[in-house]
């Protein structure tokens, strides 16, 4: 593997678009669109070129893509015609560039990875293509995925639709861009600390974290405690079918969650009944400042769920512990850290602080002096945390609180590349999202709805957390949501 610090570029060259294949398609759910090319009202190609054509136009503001597949994606669309069965035939996506796409570079965000290319298809990856979907690139991340930005050396940053002076958020910021923007209907995304929920808030979009163990991380590891893989898309109807592909157990894996009782589609297309919802503002990081803006989207959210019949009581979760953030970074920083080890072995030697930015190689000196027992024993620590929350929402259906304490950040608050305060970029991402974390922690499912925007026209979240694998729930309560207080068609003006 080339060790090589220097940034690829993207050239995308694409056939003029018919008049069906306009740039309102890539707005359109994506299962309408793969009904329009089943029944041959619109090509798969068509589609593509439309993908292609808004990259084209837009990746250059954007930076949202590492790598396009142009010619790949045109020549496979191609190949799909009228009547095929598969549920997304045709249809566009784009894949986070943490997961292996075999025969495609897979880069973490980080010089040290260079240009190694992945030499099979991560499970989600697998899932999506025999799905139909048509993987058309790959997406930006911060370094290694640490940080809720995406901002980086090697790739420079990338901008929020809304407002290009701002992050898109992290670590998913590459495909909530795409997505917002309407370069691609949907994309991959995965979630350790926030990284689904904090880019679809800041970026408009609905994010959902899936219960722990719910989507397999095969064929690399057997079980995760932090990280599930998902997707950022406009509605709840899309993520609930994307999770139904997405869901269950590969062999060889250690743990999963316990399959639903029905799709994840129908429970979402069903009226949840009468539910107890908790409210809180309260910040599981005790100096985080939460924008009053943020408070009233939740007390705002709060009234429309009693105006659907809910129960709604203010209580808050015993989450505001000092030493939370520390003992977090000693579980998640091992986490990432493994991932490093692993390109050390594929490159053939150790890596160095040339390699790396300054935040990801502090975090990987403070990992080197964390011997085995001190991370067992945060894990054992982050173990009760998350099971004091879950005690603590028995008496709930629900949990409501902000998606982001923040509105999304301009570019450089959170800065990965500050060497004289490395972790200081840490220290200021638990500030702007300290909601995120502690579903990671206990495993819940949550999800991030894009439910208002505040008055610079920047889109306001909220976050509704589920009881464990209650997914069906949630996203019954998120879609009722959405069919209440609409906003699908909201679009960012480029």
């Amino acid at each position: 593997m080339g060790l090589l610090s220097s940034r690829r570029e993207v050239f995308v060259t694409v056939r003029p678009m018919s008049t069906a294949a306009g740039a309102d398609l890539l707005f359109r759910p994506v299962t309408e669109l793969a009904a329009l090319i089943r029944s041959g009202e619109l090509t798969a190609q068509e589609l593509v070129q439309a993908s292609l054509h808004r990259i084209e136009a837009l990746n250059p503001s954007l930076n949202a893509f590492v790598d396009v597949f142009a010619d790949d994606a045109l020549a496979e669309a191609g190949a799909i015609g009228p009547g095929d069965e598969r549920p997304f035939a045709g249809v566009p996506i784009a894949i986070k560039n943490n997961r292996a796409v075999a025969g495609r570079r897979l880069t973490f965000g980080s010089a040290f990875a260079g240009d190694f290319v992945a030499p099979y298809d991560h499970n989600v990856v697998a899932r999506l293509k025999r799905a139909g979907f048509v993987i058309i690139g790959t997406t930006t991340l911060p370094e290694w995925g640490i940080v809720p930005t995406t901002e980086t050396a090697r790739f420079g940053p990338t901008r929020n639709p809304w407002d290009l002076s701002r992050t898109p958020g992290g670590s998913s910021g590459g495909s909530a861009a795409a997505v917002a923007a309407g370069l691609v209907p949907i994309a991959h995304a995965n979630d350790g600390g926030g990284s689904i929920r904090i880019p679809a808030a800041c970026c408009g979009l609905v994010g959902l974290k899936p219960q722990r163990g719910r989507v397999s991380l095969a064929p690399e590891i057997g079980h995760a405690f932090l990280v599930q893989d998902g997707v950022v898309s406009r509605t709840v109807a899309e993520t609930a079918a994307l999770l139904d592909l997405l869901a269950g157990p590969e062999v060889g894996d250690m743990a999963w969650a316990p399959p639903p009782a029905e799709p994840f589609a129908v429970a979402a297309a069903r009226e949840p009944g009468r539910l107890r919802v908790a409210m809180t503002t309260l910040s599981p990081v005790p100096d985080a400042v939460v924008d009053p803006v943020a408070v009233q989207a939740v007390q705002d959210a709060a009234a429309l769920l009693e105006g659907l019949g809910h129960e709604v009581v203010e209580a808050d979760p015993p989450w505001a512990q000092p030493d939370l953030e520390r003992t977090f970074m000693a579980s998640f920083g091992p986490a990432v850290c493994a991932q490093i080890e692993v390109l050390s072995m594929i490159a053939g030697r150790p890596a160095t602080a040339e390699d790396m930015e300054p935040l990801s190689w502090a975090l990987y000196e403070v990992c080197q002096n964390i011997n085995s027992i001190q991370g067992l024993l945060a894990e054992f620590q982050l173990h009760a945390v998350g099971r004091a929350l879950i005690t603590w929402a028995v008496p709930f259906d629900a949990v409501l609180t902000p998606a982001l304490a923040q509105a999304p950040v301009p570019l450089g608050t959170i800065d990965p590349l500050d060497a004289g305060n490395p972790l200081g970029g840490f220290e200021r991402a638990a500030r702007f999202t300290p909601f995120t974390p502690a579903l990671n922690i206990s495993g819940q499912p949550a999800i991030s709805l894009p439910l208002y925007q505040r008055d610079d026209g920047l889109p306001l979240g909220v976050q509704l957390i589920g009881r464990p694998a209650g997914e069906g729930e949630l996203l019954a309560l998120a879609a009722q949501v959405e069919a209440a207080h609409p906003w699908a068609e909201r679009r960012p003006t480029l």
